[in-house]
């Protein structure tokens, strides 16, 4: 089992152009189903042997596609997250980074009445190791394996993924959920997710400085928590007052910081790493604890 997306998850691209013809391949070439894109103008071409249609719903009416990849520039990102949710897709993964916030506003009000899962925007994406990957991520770095995995941060992913990996501490599922102020999934409901997933034993939770997801989270945790749980945060020697990297990674008074997350998590029970090195080790006692 996994959460979100799995073997059965089939996928079209939204953009293919330079980044989403070179990321379909790579997601065809690690096992997903990838069955089509999507461009106005497209339909009844192929692109890289991927068969083209001019719309989302004139695609799924065809692939019978569940799940959507949107590489769309910035400028009309937002649209095309609302013509995968209108063609009721049943998870939809946007790269695309820089989308003014007023507009994910916006699509944040449709996906409150909808049952698509929006991950990103500025994201990764998700993976199941060994069954299906969405977005841009590297996947040798993952492994199959008991741990599940949420991230603000895509290149921590990629690294703390790849140390697990090398410590032989395969991987449930790991969402890379965007660094930006509106997301479709945030730090909390992923943690539900992977909370009640059987094929989790252990769930690792990478925050950052800015908003209070992590807080959040930490809350979930120390009131429904069935999984032992390990944190990294990162920021934490940001200086006062400036923001760091990623768009939501904006500190408003107490609200934010490291040190009130990672009290958040230490109250909740939860062992907060002091460098992405030391998760491996906390993964493997967090395991053993649960035995």
């Amino acid at each position: 089992m996994s959460i979100l997306l799995g073997a059965s998850t089939t996928v079209i691209v939204q953009g293919m152009g330079r980044e989403g013809r070179f990321h379909a391949a790579r997601m065809k070439e690690y096992g997903t189903k990838v069955v089509g894109g999507v461009g106005p103008g497209t339909g009844g071409t192929e692109r890289d042997g991927f068969p083209m249609f001019d719309t989302v719903a004139a695609a799924v009416d065809a692939t019978g596609a569940n799940a959507s990849l949107i590489f769309v520039p910035a400028p009309g990102a937002a649209d095309a997250i609302l013509e995968a949710v209108d063609s009721e897709l049943g998870l939809v993964v946007c790269i695309t980074e820089g989308i003014p916030v007023h507009d994910m506003l916006r699509v944040a009000a449709v996906l409150a009445e909808t049952s698509t899962t929006l991950i990103g925007p500025n994201c990764p994406g998700a993976i199941t190791p060994g069954q299906c990957k969405i977005g841009i991520m590297p996947g040798e770095n993952f492994s199959p394996g008991p741990v599940g995995f949420v991230s603000r941060s895509g290149t921590l992913t990629y690294e703390i993924a790849d140390a697990l990996t090398r410590e032989g501490l395969g991987q449930s599922t790991c969402i890379g959920i965007g660094g930006d102020p509106v997301i479709g999934l945030p730090t909390p409901d992923a943690v539900r997710l992977l909370n009640e997933d059987p094929a989790t034993s252990v769930i690792v939770i990478v925050g950052e400085i800015g908003g209070s997801a992590e807080e959040r989270a930490a809350e979930y945790m120390r009131a429904f928590g069935k999984k032992p749980a390990v944190a990294f945060i990162a920021g934490r020697s940001a200086p006062p007052g400036k923001r760091m990297g990623h768009a939501g990674a904006i500190v408003t008074g107490n609200q934010g910081t490291a040190e009130s997350k990672v009290r958040a998590f230490e109250e909740a029970g939860i062992p907060v790493a002091n460098a992405p090195s030391e998760i491996p080790k906390l993964v493997r006692e967090a395991l053993g604890s649960a035995a």
